[in-house]
């Protein structure tokens, strides 16, 4: 005898779902941006100290304005070297893209090379040297945070001269990011309780308890005014913001029931 299995089956509610938006625009407070300090020594050990007192000149030259030496922290450290032979006209038979690199020691050179390799007739002809010199490059990526957010320009500018490598854009944030993420979303909440409630009148319902409450996404400054423009139709065009504000946009998807 075959076992039977019911089927459910789902008796819909009567409700709405509407999609909540909300944008908060916040003064931006401090600012960060990236830079690299990059030395060069006969040793490793010469080239980190080398790139330590350099980093120690850019601190010391941001200081006056407000940038303290635990707002410039180090990201990364590496350190490498390159070898070059030390002969004539080696690097001329290397491709063009590793004449900087130099003669490498080619496979097959031993210690043995030294003493050359039997010719045909049986005379010895001399290897080149297996004699290498090379340079240590020690390179420091570092994270500077400006408090004041008005002197970024000013403190990108000292960096430079004091020997750093700017990389990158430098970015605003605000002190609560994430209150401002919290406003948002509580605003897109809002906005989605209002649109339930005016088409549930439009439809002589009115709105109850809700059923469930989504978050679609929240995108902050740069990917929202991006997100926007590709999709204006989705989005709208919004108010204009000031210049220098960052933008919070969130979305959320909420279901009421009706009573």
């Amino acid at each position: 005898m075959t076992p039977s299995y019911g089927l459910r089956t789902q008796i819909p509610q009567e409700g709405v779902t509407v999609i909540g938006e909300a944008v908060r625009r916040v003064a931006p407070e401090c600012a960060e941006f990236l830079i690299e300090v990059t030395t060069s020594a006969p040793t490793a050990a010469q080239a980190l100290r080398d790139n330590q007192a350099r980093t120690a000149q850019v601190a010391e030259a941001v200081g006056p304005l407000g940038v303290q030496r635990n707002d410039i922290q180090t990201i990364s450290l590496n350190v490498f070297n390159l070898y070059s032979s030390i002969l004539q006209g080696v690097p001329q038979q290397l491709p063009p893209q590793l004449t900087m690199y130099g003669g490498m020691q080619q496979i097959g050179q031993g210690p043995y090379a030294a003493y050359g390799t039997a010719s045909a007739y049986g005379t010895a002809s001399p290897m080149q040297p297996d004699i290498q010199f090379g340079s240590y490059h020690a390179r420091n990526t570092l994270r500077v945070t400006v408090r004041d957010a008005g002197r970024v320009g000013e403190v990108v500018d000292l960096t430079a001269k004091a020997g750093a490598t700017i990389i990158g854009a430098f970015s605003f944030r605000v002190g609560d990011e994430a209150g401002a993420r919290r406003a948002a979303l509580e605003a897109a909440g809002r906005d989605a309780h209002a649109k339930a409630e005016s088409l549930a009148a439009s439809a002589g319902k009115k709105v109850g308890d809700p059923l469930g409450i989504t978050e679609d996404f929240v995108a902050t400054n740069g990917t929202f005014a991006a997100i926007r423009s590709a999709m204006p139709f989705a989005l709208g065009a919004g108010a204009p913001s000031s210049a220098g504000e960052l933008e919070f946009y969130a979305r959320v998807t909420a279901s009421f029931r009706f009573h």
